[in-house]
Protein backbone atom coordinates (compact mmCIF):
# COMPACT_ATOMS: atom_id res chain seq x y z
CA UNK A 1 0.00 0.00 0.00
CA UNK A 2 0.99 3.43 -0.81
CA UNK A 3 1.07 6.13 1.97
CA UNK A 4 -1.15 8.92 1.45
CA UNK A 5 0.06 12.22 -0.09
CA UNK A 6 -1.16 14.25 3.03
CA UNK A 7 1.25 11.84 4.61
CA UNK A 8 4.36 11.65 2.65
CA UNK A 9 3.50 16.20 2.86
CA UNK A 10 3.95 15.68 7.07
CA UNK A 11 7.05 13.31 6.59
CA UNK A 12 8.83 15.94 4.61
CA UNK A 13 7.81 19.21 6.37
CA UNK A 14 7.95 17.66 9.96
CA UNK A 15 9.99 14.52 10.25
CA UNK A 16 12.91 14.20 7.91
CA UNK A 17 14.83 16.75 9.24
CA UNK A 18 16.88 17.27 12.63
CA UNK A 19 13.67 17.57 15.41
CA UNK A 20 16.51 18.77 18.44
CA UNK A 21 17.30 21.78 18.48
CA UNK A 22 14.73 23.36 16.70
CA UNK A 23 12.92 24.25 20.01
CA UNK A 24 13.83 27.18 22.52
CA UNK A 25 12.08 26.11 25.98
CA UNK A 26 10.77 22.96 27.97
CA UNK A 27 13.65 20.96 26.64
CA UNK A 28 14.09 17.21 27.91
CA UNK A 29 16.67 16.24 30.58
CA UNK A 30 19.93 15.11 28.61
CA UNK A 31 19.97 11.85 29.95
CA UNK A 32 16.34 11.67 28.30
CA UNK A 33 18.00 12.66 25.08
CA UNK A 34 20.24 10.84 25.69
CA UNK A 35 18.15 6.95 26.55
CA UNK A 36 16.49 7.53 23.23
CA UNK A 37 19.34 8.09 21.07
CA UNK A 38 21.06 5.10 21.91
CA UNK A 39 17.36 3.37 22.27
CA UNK A 40 17.06 4.64 18.12
CA UNK A 41 20.64 3.48 17.34
CA UNK A 42 20.21 0.18 19.02
CA UNK A 43 16.60 -0.11 17.39
CA UNK A 44 18.38 0.63 13.50
CA UNK A 45 20.98 -1.38 13.73
CA UNK A 46 19.23 -4.43 15.22
CA UNK A 47 16.84 -3.94 12.45
CA UNK A 48 19.49 -5.94 10.23
CA UNK A 49 19.99 -8.40 12.09
CA UNK A 50 16.25 -9.99 11.85
CA UNK A 51 16.45 -12.58 9.34
CA UNK A 52 14.84 -15.86 9.19
CA UNK A 53 16.28 -18.53 11.17
CA UNK A 54 18.25 -16.34 13.30
CA UNK A 55 17.36 -17.52 17.07
CA UNK A 56 15.05 -15.07 19.41
CA UNK A 57 17.52 -15.73 22.02
CA UNK A 58 20.26 -14.33 20.00
CA UNK A 59 18.38 -10.81 19.04
CA UNK A 60 17.13 -10.26 22.45
CA UNK A 61 20.55 -10.41 23.90
CA UNK A 62 22.47 -8.93 21.74
CA UNK A 63 19.69 -6.23 21.81
CA UNK A 64 20.28 -5.46 25.77
CA UNK A 65 24.25 -5.72 25.13
CA UNK A 66 24.22 -3.09 22.53
CA UNK A 67 22.28 -0.63 25.14
CA UNK A 68 24.72 -1.63 27.38
CA UNK A 69 27.84 -0.86 24.86
CA UNK A 70 26.17 2.54 24.39
CA UNK A 71 26.35 3.42 27.87
CA UNK A 72 22.39 2.63 29.19
CA UNK A 73 20.51 0.52 30.99
CA UNK A 74 17.62 -1.80 29.67
CA UNK A 75 14.97 -0.16 30.60
CA UNK A 76 12.62 -3.84 30.12
CA UNK A 77 13.79 -7.00 28.33
CA UNK A 78 14.05 -6.73 24.37
CA UNK A 79 10.67 -7.71 23.39
CA UNK A 80 10.94 -9.90 19.96
CA UNK A 81 7.06 -10.84 19.26
CA UNK A 82 6.21 -12.92 16.26
CA UNK A 83 3.14 -13.02 13.85
CA UNK A 84 0.03 -13.24 16.34
CA UNK A 85 2.27 -12.90 19.30
CA UNK A 86 1.72 -9.28 19.86
CA UNK A 87 3.97 -8.44 22.60
CA UNK A 88 6.15 -9.50 25.91
CA UNK A 89 7.78 -11.95 24.45
CA UNK A 90 11.61 -12.29 25.39
CA UNK A 91 13.61 -14.98 24.86
CA UNK A 92 13.59 -17.67 28.08
CA UNK A 93 16.76 -19.50 29.20
CA UNK A 94 17.46 -22.31 26.54
CA UNK A 95 14.99 -20.45 24.12
CA UNK A 96 15.05 -22.21 20.20
CA UNK A 97 12.73 -20.30 18.83
CA UNK A 98 13.90 -18.47 15.83
CA UNK A 99 12.56 -15.90 12.95
CA UNK A 100 10.54 -17.85 10.34
CA UNK A 101 10.77 -17.12 6.58
CA UNK A 102 7.72 -15.28 6.35
CA UNK A 103 5.55 -12.77 8.35
CA UNK A 104 5.70 -9.70 11.39
CA UNK A 105 8.70 -9.73 13.91
CA UNK A 106 8.10 -6.86 16.36
CA UNK A 107 11.07 -5.66 17.72
CA UNK A 108 10.42 -3.48 21.22
CA UNK A 109 13.45 -1.60 23.06
CA UNK A 110 13.62 0.00 25.78
CA UNK A 111 16.34 2.38 27.76
CA UNK A 112 17.00 4.05 30.62
CA UNK A 113 19.17 6.73 31.95
CA UNK A 114 19.37 7.44 35.61
CA UNK A 115 15.35 7.09 35.38
CA UNK A 116 14.50 8.54 32.22
CA UNK A 117 13.08 6.35 30.08
CA UNK A 118 12.66 5.50 25.94
CA UNK A 119 10.66 3.20 24.57
CA UNK A 120 10.67 2.68 20.90
CA UNK A 121 9.95 -0.39 18.13
CA UNK A 122 9.73 -1.52 14.82
CA UNK A 123 8.30 -4.31 12.67
CA UNK A 124 10.17 -5.90 10.05
CA UNK A 125 7.71 -7.83 7.75
CA UNK A 126 10.11 -10.68 6.71
CA UNK A 127 8.38 -11.90 3.20
CA UNK A 128 6.96 -8.42 2.42
CA UNK A 129 3.43 -10.30 2.28
CA UNK A 130 2.23 -8.05 5.35
CA UNK A 131 3.41 -4.53 4.26
CA UNK A 132 0.26 -3.22 4.78
CA UNK A 133 0.22 -3.84 7.98
CA UNK A 134 3.75 -2.15 8.98
CA UNK A 135 2.66 0.91 6.84
CA UNK A 136 -0.43 1.37 8.83
CA UNK A 137 0.93 1.38 11.88
CA UNK A 138 4.27 3.55 10.46
CA UNK A 139 1.74 6.24 9.27
CA UNK A 140 -0.87 6.29 12.27
CA UNK A 141 2.58 6.43 15.14
CA UNK A 142 3.47 9.58 12.52
CA UNK A 143 0.16 11.55 12.49
CA UNK A 144 -0.34 11.17 15.84
CA UNK A 145 2.79 12.20 16.81
CA UNK A 146 2.22 15.35 14.69
CA UNK A 147 -0.82 15.79 16.77
CA UNK A 148 0.93 15.53 19.90
CA UNK A 149 0.90 19.66 20.76
CA UNK A 150 0.39 20.92 24.44
CA UNK A 151 -3.89 21.05 25.08
CA UNK A 152 -4.75 17.84 23.00
CA UNK A 153 -7.13 15.60 23.68
CA UNK A 154 -5.25 11.89 23.76
CA UNK A 155 -8.80 11.05 22.78
CA UNK A 156 -8.29 12.55 19.71
CA UNK A 157 -5.05 11.10 19.23
CA UNK A 158 -6.22 7.98 19.77
CA UNK A 159 -9.69 8.68 16.98
CA UNK A 160 -6.43 9.21 14.27
CA UNK A 161 -4.49 6.48 14.73
CA UNK A 162 -7.71 4.27 14.70
CA UNK A 163 -8.84 6.25 11.64
CA UNK A 164 -5.34 5.85 9.74
CA UNK A 165 -5.16 2.10 10.45
CA UNK A 166 -8.55 1.95 9.34
CA UNK A 167 -8.00 3.83 5.92
CA UNK A 168 -5.58 0.78 5.30
CA UNK A 169 -8.49 -2.02 5.64
CA UNK A 170 -6.97 -3.75 8.94
CA UNK A 171 -8.13 -2.56 12.35
CA UNK A 172 -6.31 -0.67 15.11
CA UNK A 173 -6.06 -3.12 18.45
CA UNK A 174 -7.48 -0.63 20.89
CA UNK A 175 -7.20 -3.50 23.77
CA UNK A 176 -3.61 -2.03 24.01
CA UNK A 177 -2.33 1.83 24.69
CA UNK A 178 0.60 3.75 24.51
CA UNK A 179 1.24 5.63 27.75
CA UNK A 180 3.31 8.68 29.61
CA UNK A 181 6.31 7.86 31.10
CA UNK A 182 7.37 9.05 34.37
CA UNK A 183 11.48 9.10 35.39
CA UNK A 184 11.98 5.60 37.24
CA UNK A 185 8.21 4.54 36.13
CA UNK A 186 7.21 2.82 32.62
CA UNK A 187 3.76 3.29 32.32
CA UNK A 188 2.30 6.50 34.19
CA UNK A 189 -1.19 7.48 34.53
CA UNK A 190 -2.23 8.54 31.31
CA UNK A 191 -2.90 6.58 28.37
CA UNK A 192 -2.56 7.39 24.31
CA UNK A 193 -5.51 4.89 22.52
CA UNK A 194 -5.72 3.54 19.60
CA UNK A 195 -9.25 4.25 18.78
CA UNK A 196 -11.64 6.97 20.51
CA UNK A 197 -11.62 6.61 24.74
CA UNK A 198 -13.42 9.34 26.91
CA UNK A 199 -11.96 10.99 28.89
CA UNK A 200 -8.95 10.40 28.25
CA UNK A 201 -6.96 13.74 29.33
CA UNK A 202 -5.00 16.46 27.62
CA UNK A 203 -1.27 16.21 26.26
CA UNK A 204 0.60 18.83 28.83
CA UNK A 205 3.69 20.64 28.11
CA UNK A 206 7.15 18.31 30.25
CA UNK A 207 5.08 15.78 29.49
CA UNK A 208 6.57 12.60 27.68
CA UNK A 209 4.41 9.37 25.99
CA UNK A 210 5.27 6.73 24.37
CA UNK A 211 2.72 6.15 21.47
CA UNK A 212 2.46 3.12 19.86
CA UNK A 213 -0.28 1.59 17.47
CA UNK A 214 -0.78 -1.69 16.88
CA UNK A 215 -2.83 -2.68 13.74
CA UNK A 216 -3.79 -6.67 12.13
CA UNK A 217 -7.09 -7.96 10.18
CA UNK A 218 -7.78 -9.82 14.11
CA UNK A 219 -9.70 -7.63 16.64
CA UNK A 220 -8.97 -8.16 20.05
CA UNK A 221 -5.66 -9.68 22.15
CA UNK A 222 -5.70 -11.54 24.97
CA UNK A 223 -2.81 -12.76 27.73
CA UNK A 224 -0.83 -16.07 27.16
CA UNK A 225 -0.56 -18.67 30.06
CA UNK A 226 3.64 -18.12 28.92
CA UNK A 227 5.06 -15.45 31.26
CA UNK A 228 8.84 -14.41 30.17
CA UNK A 229 8.75 -11.07 31.89
CA UNK A 230 8.70 -10.30 35.84
CA UNK A 231 9.03 -7.30 37.73
CA UNK A 232 8.84 -6.05 41.90
CA UNK A 233 5.58 -4.91 43.33
CA UNK A 234 7.18 -3.02 45.94
CA UNK A 235 4.89 -5.07 48.31
CA UNK A 236 6.53 -5.55 51.65
CA UNK A 237 6.64 -8.95 52.50
CA UNK A 238 9.89 -10.65 54.14
CA UNK A 239 11.04 -14.35 53.94
CA UNK A 240 13.65 -16.41 54.98
CA UNK A 241 16.66 -17.93 53.45
CA UNK A 242 16.94 -18.18 50.04
CA UNK A 243 13.64 -16.46 49.11
CA UNK A 244 14.81 -13.67 51.28
CA UNK A 245 17.80 -12.70 49.79
CA UNK A 246 16.28 -13.42 46.17
CA UNK A 247 13.76 -10.77 47.14
CA UNK A 248 16.36 -8.54 47.98
CA UNK A 249 18.70 -9.20 44.89
CA UNK A 250 15.61 -8.61 42.78
CA UNK A 251 14.90 -5.45 44.44
CA UNK A 252 18.64 -3.88 44.70
CA UNK A 253 19.48 -4.96 41.28
CA UNK A 254 16.29 -4.17 38.90
CA UNK A 255 14.52 -1.55 41.19
CA UNK A 256 10.86 -0.49 39.44
CA UNK A 257 12.10 -2.17 35.93
CA UNK A 258 11.19 -5.33 34.45
CA UNK A 259 13.68 -7.99 34.14
CA UNK A 260 13.63 -10.92 32.36
CA UNK A 261 14.76 -14.35 34.86
CA UNK A 262 17.27 -15.47 32.23
CA UNK A 263 19.13 -11.49 33.59
CA UNK A 264 19.65 -13.54 36.67
CA UNK A 265 23.21 -15.34 37.80
CA UNK A 266 22.69 -17.45 40.35
CA UNK A 267 25.15 -19.79 41.57
CA UNK A 268 25.51 -22.71 39.71
CA UNK A 269 24.51 -24.76 43.26
CA UNK A 270 21.82 -22.32 43.90
CA UNK A 271 18.22 -23.60 42.29
CA UNK A 272 15.87 -20.33 42.35
CA UNK A 273 12.92 -21.75 40.65
CA UNK A 274 10.92 -22.60 43.74
CA UNK A 275 11.83 -19.54 46.14
CA UNK A 276 10.98 -17.54 42.86
CA UNK A 277 7.46 -19.60 42.75
CA UNK A 278 7.30 -18.51 46.36
CA UNK A 279 7.95 -14.80 45.67
CA UNK A 280 4.99 -14.72 43.03
CA UNK A 281 2.94 -16.55 45.18
CA UNK A 282 3.27 -13.90 47.99
CA UNK A 283 2.86 -11.03 44.91
CA UNK A 284 6.31 -9.97 45.95
CA UNK A 285 7.00 -10.15 42.26
CA UNK A 286 4.26 -10.19 39.59
CA UNK A 287 4.67 -11.38 35.74
CA UNK A 288 3.65 -9.71 32.58
CA UNK A 289 2.25 -12.57 30.24
CA UNK A 290 2.87 -12.81 26.54
CA UNK A 291 0.42 -11.38 24.55
CA UNK A 292 -0.85 -12.52 21.65
CA UNK A 293 -3.60 -11.84 18.95
CA UNK A 294 -7.21 -13.69 19.74
CA UNK A 295 -8.00 -15.41 16.81
CA UNK A 296 -3.78 -15.82 15.79
CA UNK A 297 -4.16 -13.15 13.26
CA UNK A 298 -0.38 -11.12 12.66
CA UNK A 299 -0.28 -7.98 14.00
CA UNK A 300 2.04 -4.87 13.38
CA UNK A 301 3.52 -2.36 16.07
CA UNK A 302 5.24 0.91 15.97
CA UNK A 303 6.60 3.65 18.64
CA UNK A 304 8.17 6.39 19.88
CA UNK A 305 8.94 8.24 22.56
CA UNK A 306 7.96 11.95 22.28
CA UNK A 307 8.60 14.61 25.12
CA UNK A 308 6.10 17.81 24.95
CA UNK A 309 7.90 20.74 24.80
CA UNK A 310 5.97 24.45 24.59
CA UNK A 311 6.33 23.97 20.63
CA UNK A 312 5.46 20.59 20.22
CA UNK A 313 6.72 17.60 20.10
CA UNK A 314 10.35 16.16 20.30
CA UNK A 315 10.75 12.86 19.26
CA UNK A 316 13.36 11.27 20.94
CA UNK A 317 14.08 7.83 19.76
CA UNK A 318 15.30 8.79 16.37
CA UNK A 319 18.53 9.93 15.02
CA UNK A 320 19.00 13.09 13.53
Amino acid sequence: MQARPAYKECLKNRHHRPILGEYLSSLPNPAHVKAGKIAAKVLGEMKTEIKPEVKIYRLCVLAEKKILKYGGQPAFPTGVSINHVTAHYTSPAGDRSTVPDWGLVKLDVGVHIDGYIADTALTVDIDGSLEGLVAATNDALQEAIIMMNPGTSLSDVGKKIEDVIGAYGVRSIKDICGHDLKRFKLHGEKKVPNGKMRNAGLVEVGETYAIEPYASSGRSVVDSKNVYVFSNTGKDVEFEGVEEKLRIYLREKYGPFPFALRWIRAKEDLDIVQPFRELLKHKAVRGHPVIVEKSGRPVAHSEHTVFISEEGPIVLTQLD
